[in-house]
């Protein structure tokens, strides 16, 4: 071994010493929200129901009757993400969260869990449930999803509601730097892996750190019950790499960028639900949605994180359930 091959291992050790200090150190860090809602519950009383969907199990809850609200989830989450949000909606229609396949109670078939693939499995429930005129409520990676189902069945779809979630292809000078180390060595094939399922870091620190408050044991029991092994967690270390940022994934970009473009050129209502800081939709990736979507309408609900529905459920759901009133029958 020469001094080259010596000195690069060692930068790479310390590399990797210097990313875990950072991982380590973020979530006792990480902002709290000051205004949390009082009163959030962590029980989750609904029954699960299951669609079979390209030969496996999606599971569901529902509530309300009407029009379908479709409450789309991202990762790590599940449909107990939204348990604060349901009673809100009941009034203004069937609401329906689903959870993604390998999230929640869904199977988790051996798949690559791509982006293509969550996209074709939300729209195999879609249809197995046989959903028309559905106002699709997006978080995080539900977003990229709803918006790709709805750029392809524009007919099916009556709104779209967003709330920090993968709308478009992003840029990593749009992310901070704790952020591009975070994210970089999540997409990393072996690093990543490690980082998302052997130390199941998504579930044990970057839910809590992004949901602006200390979860309870009971909330971050059930966050961590569709988890328990390593190789139940390939669905979460995937999502990372499927991130349409910088370039790549070339595909992945590219069908998130045509959808995207389809959102522009569509007639379809869009709400975008915020708070502030937030970690996607931060000020200047609104503006240029705002500068974009002349049509886009916008609720502010406070100071928040990512997890959004951790700290202020009743809002979002008023907010949402107030706007959908609001459309043309």
């Amino acid at each position: 071994m020469n001094a080259n091959t010596t000195v690069r291992f060692s930068l790479t050790a310390l590399a990797g010493l210097i990313l875990s200090g950072c991982l380590q150190i973020m979530p006792m860090i990480a902002p709290k929200v000051a205004d949390v809602e009082p009163g959030i519950s962590a029980d989750f009383p609904y029954e699960r129901q299951f669609a079979e969907v390209h030969g496996h199990r999606m599971a569901y809850v529902e509530a309300g009757e009407g029009d379908p609200i479709l409450l789309l989830h991202g990762n790590p989450t599940s449909a107990y993400l939204w348990r604060n949000v349901i009673p809100q909606l009941t009034g203004a229609g069937r609401v329906i969260a689903v959870e993604m396949i390998g999230f929640g109670a869904s199977d988790k078939p051996s798949i690559d869990y791509t982006f293509e693939d969550h996209a074709r499995y939300i729209a195999g429930f879609i249809e197995v449930m046989d959903l028309t005129d559905i106002s699709l409520v997006m978080h995080d990676w539900g977003g990229g999803v709803g918006l790709d189902y709805a750029a392809r069945h524009p007919d099916t779809v009556k709104a779209l509601i967003f709330m920090e979630a993968v709308i478009r292809p992003m840029a990593w000078s749009e992310a901070t730097l704790p952020e591009r180390l975070m994210f970089g060595s999540l997409r990393d094939p072996e690093r990543g892996f490690e980082i998302a399922a052997e130390d199941n870091y998504f579930v044990e620190q970057m839910l809590p750190m992004l949901s602006g408050r200390d979860l309870t044991d009971a909330e971050m029991d059930a966050y961590r019950a569709p988890f328990p092994t390593v190789e139940s967690r390939r669905p979460v270390a995937q999502w990372p790499r499927e991130i349409p940022i910088g370039g790549e994934p070339v595909d992945t970009v590219q069908r998130i960028g045509a959808n995207y473009d389809w959102l522009v050129a569509s007639d379809t209502p869009v709400l975008l639900v915020y708070a502030e800081p937030g970690m996607i939709v931060k000020p200047a990736f609104r503006e240029a949605l705002q500068a974009d979507l002349p049509r886009l309408e916008t609720a502010f609900i406070g100071e928040g994180l990512h997890y959004i529905q951790e700290t202020l459920p009743t809002l979002i759901g008023q907010v949402v359930a107030d706007w959908l009133s609001e459309l043309p029958s």
